[in-house]
């Protein structure tokens, strides 16, 4: 792994170029500077850390590893905008992202915006329904949304700052520091930041407590209560694996619908008066 390490050069990303680590074998990591790969709903948006495999980028609709999302009131911030840099650090790759929370999300029902206050409190309250009661699932409330034309769309707006990621990659572990300290709009009511990759790819969960599901069993957005929780192909050849870390909550969700999602992941959402957020990744399957 060194000697791969050792040959990379250190330089900074430029508009529409991409980066990859290699892990072992089939494995690596890749970053883009742009929004690739442009996948269904969040083809807009930034990504983070993409999982590649055999080739092939096993992200799907995910937002990769390490992507930041802010709330502030009922406003929802997301990076279309991004500034890279990438350094050797002894043994390891060091991958520094700059997200540029330069998105919020609306609905639009056909290509009329839905401005109204009424509506998008009612759809607050709904997405509330969604985080707070395990039985609700708001992938049925999805779909029929998707059914009468009422999508979700990433709205440019003023930077509200930057929130900074660093990457640092050292074997088949990814130590991720996520930076909140240089955001013009203080105090977020909400904090989150996603680790996902495709729901079509990876399709089992596994967690310390040996609870094991898969596909639909997984759920929207329920709770890991275990020390670590996993999710990996069904046959395990590859995936990852989080830990629980104090001061944020750490969820496991998936959600597949043909033509318009296909995530799933491990999302923390963070103590907001954090301005620092630590935690690692490891990739398993990445010493076959």
């Amino acid at each position: 792994m060194s000697s791969v390490l050792d040959s990379m050069p250190s330089h900074n990303l430029h508009l529409n170029e991409e980066y990859t680590v290699p892990i072992f074998n089939s494995v690596a990591l890749r970053v883009y500077s742009d929004t690739k790969p442009f996948n269904l709903k969040i083809a807009s948006l930034q990504k983070g850390l993409i999982l590649v495999y055999d080739g092939v980028e096993r992200v799907g609709e995910g937002a990769g590893f390490g992507f930041p999302v802010l709330m502030f009131g009922d406003e929802t911030f997301f990076s279309a905008s991004s500034t890279i840099s990438i350094a050797r650090t002894g043994s390891a790759v060091r991958v520094r992202k700059e997200f540029i929370m330069d998105r919020t999300a609306r609905n639009k029902f056909r290509n009329v915006h839905l401005e109204n206050t009424q509506v998008r409190a009612f759809i607050r309250y709904l997405t509330g329904l969604y985080q707070t009661n395990s039985s609700f699932r708001f992938l049925t409330l999805k779909e029929f949304f998707v059914t009468i034309g009422v999508e979700s769309v990433f709205v440019k707006t003023a930077p509200i700052g930057k929130v900074t990621v660093t990457y640092d990659v050292r074997s088949c572990v990814v130590n991720i520091k996520v930076d909140f300290s240089h955001l013009k709009k203080k105090r977020p009511e909400k904090v989150f930041v996603l680790n996902e990759q495709s729901a079509s790819f990876f399709r089992k969960y596994t967690d310390a407590n040996r609870a094991s599901f898969a596909d639909k069993q997984i759920g929207a957005w329920d709770i890991v209560n275990s020390d670590w929780a996993a999710i990996t192909s069904l046959q395990k050849h590859v995936g990852f694996q989080l830990w629980n870390v104090k001061g944020s909550v750490l969820r496991r969700g998936r959600e597949v619908m043909k033509g318009s999602m296909d995530w799933i992941g491990l999302d923390y959402e963070v103590e907001p008066q954090n301005t620092v957020f630590k935690y690692k990744i490891k990739i398993l399957g990445a010493d076959r």
